[in-house]
């Protein structure tokens, strides 16, 4: 066997953004949302699906859950430990997860920079591939009556910075009121302006997690204020984990708007293989050779003839890394050459 060595120019290496639709079915915006019966009062998260439950097709697109730092507003595990309850086991597992210390809240800007609870909606990890794009979140949100008084458009302010901000667990953008990655610029209600209410923003967007946390003090503002008059049991003797999960996911469902993106780099490595007139000319198959060593058809002596039907790339040590088959073989003899480009992903 014979081997043509290939030199440093002959690689180059691409990185190409791979944008794509989230939700199933391949739609760009959610519209309708179910959820599961069966439910009970320690189900820390709820589940949304794109269809009935029951369908055969229904998949669970994100999760909502709500955490309480205090563990307010749901049941102690054991009631013989104060405030072991499902919410405070959420508020600090994405609190160390978002910031990387137990010990320091979510900061939802100026009105609400130490907030005390958080609703988080988790995206589910089979939706997207490598993270979420960032200007491409859109959740519209609505109040109990369902009216467009009522309801507010909440994006990503991805396209309104100019230097990214990082937690431990990547890139954090506001949410905002707003569209596309830009917040509104002017006051859109009596207290909203610039996208920010008196409570502060109305979460944050971080995309390499794929994680969406809903500041609970924006959304419960009256509407003239910016929110959806959000209703959320803070009580600490008072287990009301479902009814605040079913509060968030009831103002998306009246208001049936939910879009964003999945984004992923796809790292191409071009690997440029040359053949030059005098290769690969004569076959290697052994059963063209004689007992004697000559060739069975003379004519392949002065009129070599080959076929290029695969490429395999080794190492230094002659050991097969991989090999790349060619659509249709290709014709070679000594008055051709031939320039293959392999291209590898991952």
């Amino acid at each position: 066997m014979s081997f043509v060595s290939l030199n440093t120019s002959d690689f180059v290496v691409s990185a190409d953004s791979i944008t794509s639709t989230l939700w199933s079915g391949e739609v760009p915006t959610l519209t309708q949302f179910f959820t599961s019966s069966q439910t009970s009062s320690f189900n820390t998260f709820l589940d949304v699906y794109q269809t009935g439950s029951l369908r055969s097709d229904a998949a669970v697109q994100f999760s909502i859950a709500y955490g309480e730092v205090k563990g307010s507003g749901s049941a102690p595990y054991n009631t013989l430990v104060t405030g072991s309850s499902p919410t405070r086991v959420t508020y600090g597992q994405y609190r160390t997860l978002v910031n990387g210390d137990e010990n320091k809240n979510f900061n939802f800007k100026v009105g609400n920079t130490d907030s005390r609870d958080m609703y988080v909606i988790n995206v589910n990890r089979a939706r997207y591939k490598e993270k979420l794009f960032p200007g491409t979140f859109n959740l519209v949100l609505s109040g109990s009556d369902g009216s467009v008084a009522s309801k507010i458009q909440l994006t990503d302010n991805s396209k309104d910075v100019t230097t990214l901000t990082y937690t431990d667990a990547g890139r954090v953008f506001d949410i905002v009121s707003g569209t596309n990655g830009s917040a509104v610029s002017e006051s859109v209600t009596g207290s909203v302006t610039g996208g920010y209410t008196p409570s502060g923003s109305y979460g944050q967007f971080l995309p390499d997690v794929g994680l969406v946390l809903l500041n609970p003090r924006a959304l419960a503002l009256s509407a003239s204020e910016g929110g959806v008059g959000l209703v959320i049991n803070d009580d600490l003797t008072t287990n009301a984990l479902i009814a605040n999960n079913s509060a968030l996911f009831e103002s998306i469902q009246l208001a049936s708007t939910f879009s964003i993106n999945s984004e992923e780099t796809i790292t191409s490595d071009y690997i440029f293989v040359r053949v030059r007139n005098t290769d690969f000319n004569y076959t290697t198959n052994p059963s063209m050779i004689s007992g004697s060593g000559e060739f069975v058809y003379s004519s392949l002596i002065n009129n070599p003839q080959t076929f290029i039907t695969t490429i395999g790339l080794y190492n230094d040590a002659t050991e097969l890394l991989s090999v790349a088959k060619l659509s249709k073989p290709l014709v070679k003899d000594f008055t051709k050459e031939a320039l293959v480009r392999v291209k590898l992903d991952f």
